[in-house]
């Protein structure tokens, strides 16, 4: 179905920023005001040893010059493709804004430092939920992985600080295409792409719907 009222266009797209992150983190900004579940979801794209790709959501947990952040278990599918073919594209989608931006390029594991930092202020549950859990590997039952749980729990029942799992960090992507989409009426959609040269600079271009 084609959208009947055109959304009023945003200057950047007449007269877009010289790099594109500051217009990335608005557009996050604005979803977290919009009433959305999760405005921070992102589709993870990764590729397997034989280039099939695979995709699945994972939360944006923060940004650094032209970096996404985001935590996983490396064991798991996605953290196994990403460090054994480190690129992959991201994918915000905000349904009610009707608006997406994409990113590709480069991944790079964080530093223990930084993954120290975040698992530190998940809260308890979830840190307890990384240590019980061999992420992506067959397991018989809902009992079994609830079994998995209550061990854990008892494990750290004496400990305050819940250290993080050698097997679980994050990921940066290092972007070097940006695209900007919000959706207008007629299918007739603003567009801007950025495109990172070797010399830092963004190549930008305005594309047709």
């Amino acid at each position: 179905m084609s959208r009947s009222v055109n959304r009023l266009p945003e200057d950047r797209f007449e007269n877009p920023p010289e790099q594109p992150f500051s217009w990335v983190q608005d557009w996050l900004e604005q979803a977290k005001t919009a009433d959305l579940l999760e405005p921070t979801a992102m589709n993870l794209a990764t590729l397997d040893a034989q280039g099939r790709p695979a995709n699945r959501i994972v939360l944006c947990k923060g940004f650094s010059q032209n970096q996404v952040h985001f935590y996983t278990n490396y064991s798991g599918r996605k953290g196994r493709e990403l460090l054994q073919n480190p690129q992959a594209a991201l994918c915000f989608w905000w349904d009610q804004l009707d608006r997406q931006i994409r990113l590709q390029g480069q991944v790079r594991q964080l530093p223990a430092a930084d993954s120290d930092a975040y698992f530190a202020s998940r809260p308890r549950g979830s840190q307890l939920g990384a240590w019980a859990s061999e992420q992506s590997q067959p397991i018989s039952s809902r009992r079994e992985m609830e079994a998995r749980f209550r061990a854990v729990e008892e494990r750290f029942a004496q400990t305050d600080a819940i250290p993080r799992p050698p097997h679980w960090g994050g990921f940066a992507l290092d972007a070097d295409w940006v695209e900007l989409w919000q959706g207008q009426a007629n299918r007739f959609h603003d567009r801007i792409t950025y495109t990172l040269q070797p010399d830092s600079r963004w190549t930008i271009a305005r594309l047709q719907p």
